[in-house]
């Protein structure tokens, strides 16, 4: 049995994001992300996603929208919906869960 929160080292603060891909096929790619303060640009993907915040706070913006998310908070962004990231907190760092399908 896995534990998302066994987690062996937090990363330390660099310019990237750790990410761990738990589980991927053809048709769902599920990430574990630790975020210590990293933003993105404006981003548009090719599959739906549903987002969980584990742990920490964070701002996803969209056009028309912001999501100031905190932890246990989830969201789903579209397929080709243009978004970023434009916070995360360093402390706690943010912990996500992120499932891409179609």
């Amino acid at each position: 049995m896995d534990n998302i929160f066994n987690i062996i080292k937090l990363p330390e603060k660099t310019e990237d994001e750790s990410t761990d891909i738990l589980k991927e096929n053809s048709n769902i790619k599920i990430e574990r992300i630790i975020s210590t303060g990293q933003v993105t640009d404006w981003m548009i993907q090719n599959r739906e996603e549903y987002v969980i915040l584990i742990q920490g706070n964070a701002v996803i913006e969209f056009e028309d929208r912001k999501s100031e998310l905190k932890e246990g908070d989830t969201i789903i962004i579209r397929k080709e919906e243009r978004h970023k990231v434009s916070y995360t907190s360093e402390n706690p760092c943010c912990i996500w869960i992120c499932i891409f399908y179609d």
